[in-house]
């Protein structure tokens, strides 16, 4: 990931609505959930919603899937890995016993 990418990912999640839409997609992998589900679970409507889930979308944070006639909105895992290895590679400057800890937040996942 370079610098570019993981700020457009840092910018769709300081938002409130796309933070926790985020955060429900991930806890709903790997089957996702409809764009109506999410824009429910939000509070707004859809029509207001989309203006946040496209900015998860640009990001490149949700992937949405076309099934039957719903559309799936899925977390992408592998761009929350990449920010989370670009946010952590230069931890401590090679020092693995001062990341421990945040390995091991991270392992029970």
């Amino acid at each position: 990931m370079i610098d570019t990418d993981a700020l457009a990912a840092l910018a769709a999640l300081a938002h409130p609505t796309r933070l926790a839409t985020f955060r429900l997609l991930v806890r709903h992998e790997p089957d996702g959930l409809s764009t109506g589900h999410l824009a429910t679970a939000a509070g707004l409507t859809q029509s207001t919603f989309s203006t946040h889930l496209a900015v998860l979308v640009k990001a490149g944070l949700v992937t949405p899937e076309k099934r039957g006639r719903q559309i799936i909105q899925r977390a992408n895992l592998d761009t929350l890995r990449a920010l989370m290895i670009f946010l952590a590679k230069d931890c401590c400057q090679g020092r693995a016993e001062v990341c421990a800890p945040l390995l091991a937040d991270l392992a029970c996942c």
